[in-house]
């Protein structure tokens, strides 16, 4: 079975403040594409919000490729989730980690999954980023 490829991205309007989220989920030639909004957030907690409820629409284990402009999303869970998990969700510094409840819930999200994890320039005309980033910042324009 060929791999479901999720493009995602987060907006905020003022960081914090009113911000949007949106995922393309591709299988083949079927798409679908899901948009979220919350009125006073960061643009961090948006990226990782869209990557949570692309995998959560997921209906079983799948392979997947993300396909995110946030190093903060890609490097969070490739690189320092797992150090963050074993000094009890404090950074190297002995401070709780930002947006913790979201890792967990990223971690717990993707669990079920084969996940290949891909970072890509955004506003770099990657077609997919491209309409991700559009439609994330309509929802937070929406939001304001």
């Amino acid at each position: 079975m060929s791999p479901v490829h999720i493009f995602t991205d987060g907006a905020c309007k003022g960081n914090p403040g009113p911000g949007g989220w949106a995922a393309l989920l591709r299988n083949g030639a079927a798409e679908r594409e899901l948009v979220g909004s919350e009125a006073h957030t960061t643009n961090n907690r948006m990226e990782m919000l869209a990557v949570i409820r692309a995998l959560q629409a997921l209906k079983r284990p799948c392979t997947v490729e993300i396909h995110s402009d946030s190093k903060y999303v890609i490097d969070g869970i490739t690189k320092w989730v797992h150090g963050w998990q074993k000094k009890g969700w404090l950074t190297a510094a002995r401070k709780p980690v930002l947006n913790a409840d979201l890792w967990r819930e990223l971690i717990e999200a993707a669990a079920p999954h084969q996940i290949g994890w891909n970072w890509v320039r955004g506003h770099s005309g990657h077609a997919e980023n491209e309409r991700v980033d559009r439609l994330a910042s309509a929802a937070a324009e929406k939001a304001r």
